[in-house]
């Protein structure tokens, strides 16, 4: 399976200004928080990238983009219905490909010489199925993020198999349906914010639009679970919501702290504590 294509959705209305939003990168450059996006994309081989935006945004996220507008194709969902609609507005742009799946308002930090897209895709390719990136998270995190519960793949230590899919379970909920052995007390695998999908999933958001209602990408994706081999990898990373309290300062400490000039960073950061003591 040959993942050439992928899909950033930056269309919800409290996400649209987030990937516009400038950060000062691992190599000290300032960029767009959507020029770092693409540029995790880029580093997992795919060729072509759709933008799922709101109307009216073309302009801004052109200028955003900079030399990498090129790479882009941009897709307005007007009238949206929800997360799973903005993806499925992509369907014409993927065609019947597998493609990489990013949200707009999440930065991400690899602990690994890999980048978090490339290994995600290196565990798609190699299994030949959809995969989603998760990340151990506390359950007082919940609230925040789809999660999965499966089985660990044999001799794969950081692979699972899914088998249940919630969005935003409560801890009742996750404590009954998506315990994973082997995980820390009170820690479920929550979503990452990247995806590779087989076309499964356009299938199975075509369908709940003809149902009528809002469009939810995880309810798809529990489906998928049941339909086709469904996995998740534990990648060697973090993500950062941009989107919540102080998560862009959060993201932006994060990439200064893995960067060249981490040691100006932690300078500052001591003085300014001193000073605050």
């Amino acid at each position: 399976m040959k993942v050439r294509k992928a899909v950033i959705t930056a269309a919800g209305p409290n996400q649209r200004a987030l990937p516009l939003q400038r950060l000062v990168d691992r190599d000290g450059v300032d960029k767009s928080a959507l020029q770092i996006i693409v540029e995790e994309v880029l580093s997992a081989g795919v060729e072509e990238i759709g933008v799922v935006i709101a109307p009216g945004d073309a302009a801004a996220y052109k200028d955003s983009a900079g030399s990498l507008f090129g790479r882009l194709t941009f897709i307005e969902q007007d009238h949206p219905r929800g997360y799973g609609d903005a993806v499925l507005r992509a369907a014409g742009f993927v065609g019947h490909d597998a493609f990489l799946h990013l949200v707009g308002d999440h930065l991400y930090v690899s602990r690994d010489q890999q980048r978090c897209a490339q290994q995600l895709v290196q565990a798609a390719t190699a299994n030949a199925c959809s995969v989603s990136a998760v990340q151990p998270t506390r359950e007082s995190q919940l609230a925040h993020y789809g999660a999965v519960g499966g089985q660990r793949v044999p001799q794969q230590a950081r692979l699972y198999e899914v088998e249940t899919v919630l969005e935003k379970p409560t801890p009742t909920q996750a404590e009954q349906s998506l315990v994973v052995p082997g995980l820390r007390a009170g820690h479920y695998l929550c979503f990452f914010g990247m995806h590779v999908l087989t076309s499964t999933v356009m299938e199975l958001l075509k369908a709940q639009q003809d149902q009528g209602g809002t469009l939810q990408l995880s309810d798809a994706m529990a489906e998928l679970a049941r339909r086709e081999k469904y996995l998740a990898i534990e990648v060697q990373g973090a993500r950062y919501n941009i989107g919540v309290k102080y998560g862009i300062l959060a993201a932006q400490l994060a990439l200064a702290m893995a960067g060249q000039d981490r040691q100006e960073v932690l300078t500052q950061l001591v003085e300014l504590l001193a000073a605050k003591a």
